[in-house]
């Protein structure tokens, strides 16, 4: 149990206006500012930037963090620098003399916080001029991009694993939001992180409302979706620049008001189409998945996904950029079979073998997760190595149940077949063992004498693919990637092959999930009589004075509570989450006087 130390929670309130940790917060703190290293996977939204801010603001030296992309450092240097912070980022976009004023700044010792890409991290002239200054910590994001088995590998964070080395005493951490336990792994040993302590968080993000719909006719879909959200921004991926346009096009025709983003576009017009969308000016983006890593924009409400993400991990992020304000959000993906097979197509063109496995190993698993199985959040989690024993009534097999049917005694089948083959074969071959395929493989390797063989002739192979993801989903089950995808069983499977319990399958059907049946409001904003778009207009003028997004001054949620609890002076103003005396002294005379009128106006 470590020892509070004190002036964490002042700072916690006074700097970032929050009045308590969420989580593991409190302790991934604490460990920093005690010099350890840590691990610490959190959902996006979860509040990982504040696990190395606050440490960065008490112990001595500058917090050097590794951010991907500039817009992510941007965006997160003017957050800190609205809460009063000594922060600056050292990048390709800043002009000369702005990276002196940083470079002079650094030497000084006047910054708390200094963001740099991973390149120019390790360049050796820029390693050199850390090695005369007090570092207070490393903090790697996005550490997933270490990894092989990442949905996102980048080579230059390999580089990353000579800090500890160059730097012993300094304490490292690596976040991400997205990683398997191989990929934990991984960033582990690559990142010298050994005796670092793992702090994991909960993969749910209980405000999305995960929908799959059938990709049947998908622009009266997608126009059906938007037409609920009136005024939210929203995002919509496809694969391919020319989807891209294609589909920015027709909503454009539609009268929506709708920008296209992929790497084909110049730089100039990426960076303005961000800059629209950040600065609440731009409503919809239509984009690959060139769009988003640096996207730190809290009132994100919806994201679709015009096209089947190859693998769960890019799913998990995209869809992870609604909601980061912990309001009610969507994310809706129109799921076909053609898309399918593009993606396996365009995966096998890869000339390395490994990787091709890995990819399309991903592919099925997000095909499993997209087939109406069961609870969409109970398959998501179970991925991540998460199992909640009960569904999550906020997902479109939730709110509109497919059809079940009794399936203990196919369940038990399937279950013996993965123990009799001694846990060392993956599925297609357990499908194949259980239907007395007649091949090669199996009569060489002898299965075909095994007790279980052909037990299952009786259920077609599609049946028993579908029973076996969703003993996978309820965690009876798991596939491991980094052994060939050989199907292994759980300490749970064991009640259910004892006959102490009874298991039940998702009959398969087609389900339109594009409009749920049971609606929610896509804000948790009590009735305010317009109050809060009021707020929202006041907010979005100061941005424009400023040049700069209008989450940095208040998000959705701080305007929210403003709502629910009416503050009119200062006091009551300093006690809402996300006011702090920085922000309290600079917009408290721009919103309580708003607050105040709309009071009277009411009461009289």
């Amino acid at each position: 149990m470590h020892t509070v130390t004190p002036g964490i929670h002042e700072i916690l309130k006074s700097v970032f206006g929050y009045s308590s940790f969420r989580g593991p917060q409190q302790e991934v703190v604490q460990t920093l500012i005690e010099g350890q290293d840590a691990l610490v996977l959190m959902p996006t939204g979860g509040g990982k930037s504040l696990c190395f801010q606050i440490p960065a603001l008490i112990r001595p030296g500058v917090a050097v963090v590794v951010s991907p992309l500039i817009s992510l450092m941007k965006d997160q240097v003017d957050a800190l620098r609205e809460n009063g912070v000594r922060a600056a980022c050292l990048n390709s976009s800043l002009e000369m003399a702005e990276r002196a004023r940083v470079h002079g700044a650094l030497r000084e010792g006047t910054l708390d916080l200094l963001y740099v890409a991973p390149e120019r991290l390790m360049m050796p002239e820029f390693l050199a001029s850390l090695d005369g200054l007090r570092i207070a910590l490393f903090a790697i994001d996005e550490a997933h991009c270490v990894s092989q088995w990442g949905h996102d590998f980048r080579p230059e964070y390999v580089a990353l694993g000579e800090l500890r080395g160059r730097f012993p005493g300094v304490p490292m951490a690596a976040f991400t939001a997205t990683a398997d336990s191989h990929t934990r792994e991984d960033i582990v040993e690559r990142l010298h992180l050994e005796g670092a302590r793992r702090f994991i968080s909960s993969f749910d993000r209980p405000n999305i409302r995960y929908l799959v719909a059938d990709k049947k006719h998908p622009k009266r879909q997608l126009q059906l979706f938007l037409r609920r959200f009136p005024r939210e921004s929203g995002i919509v991926y496809c694969l391919s620049r020319k989807r891209v346009e294609a589909v920015r096009d027709d909503l454009v025709r539609q009268g929506i008001d709708a920008m296209a983003y992929h790497a084909g576009l110049p730089a100039e017009e990426r960076s303005r189409v961000q800059e629209r969308f950040t600065n609440d000016d731009t409503r919809v983006i239509v984009a690959t998945v060139a769009f988003g890593m640096g996207i730190d924009k809290p009132n994100v409400r919806f994201v679709v996904h015009y096209d089947i993400p190859h693998n769960i991990e890019s799913y998990y992020q995209e869809t992870g950029r609604v909601g980061r304000d912990g309001l009610p959000s969507e994310a809706l993906l129109l799921f076909g079979y053609q898309d399918v097979a593009i993606a396996r197509m365009l995966i096998e063109q890869s000339e390395n073998p490994e990787q091709v496995r890995i990819k399309l190993h991903k592919l099925g698993t997000m095909v499993a997760f997209a087939e109406p199985l069961g609870c969409r959040r109970r398959a998501l989690l179970a991925y991540f190595g998460e199992y909640r024993g009960e569904d999550c009534g906020n997902c479109d097999v939730c709110l509109d149940p497919p059809v079940t049917e009794p399936a203990t005694e196919e369940a038990r089948k399937a279950l013996s077949a993965v123990y009799r083959l001694r846990e060392g074969f993956g599925l297609n071959h357990v499908v194949d063992v259980l239907r007395g395929a007649e091949n090669r493989r199996i009569h060489e390797l002898g299965h075909d004498g095994l007790s279980v063989y052909g037990i299952g002739k009786d259920r077609s192979r599609d049946y028993w693919i579908a029973l076996i993801r969703q003993l996978i989903h309820h965690g009876l089950v798991v596939q491991d990637v980094g052994a060939w995808s050989v199907l292994r069983l759980t300490e749970s499977s064991r009640p259910l092959l004892r006959g102490e319990v009874d298991f039940s399958v998702v009959r398969r059907q087609e389900v339109e999930a594009t409009r749920p049946r049971r609606s929610r409001k896509s804000r948790d904003v009590p009735e305010d009589d317009g109050l809060f778009e009021r707020l929202r207009r006041v907010r979005k003028q100061l941005a424009d004075k400023q040049r700069r997004p209008p989450f940095v001054i208040f998000s959705d949620a701080t305007l929210v509570e403003m709502v629910r609890f009416l503050p009119q002076d200062e006091a009551a103003f300093l006690a809402i989450s996300g006011v702090g005396l920085s922000k309290l002294k600079r917009y408290g005379k721009h919103f309580l006087p708003v607050i105040r009128e709309h009071v009277g106006e009411r009461e009289g």
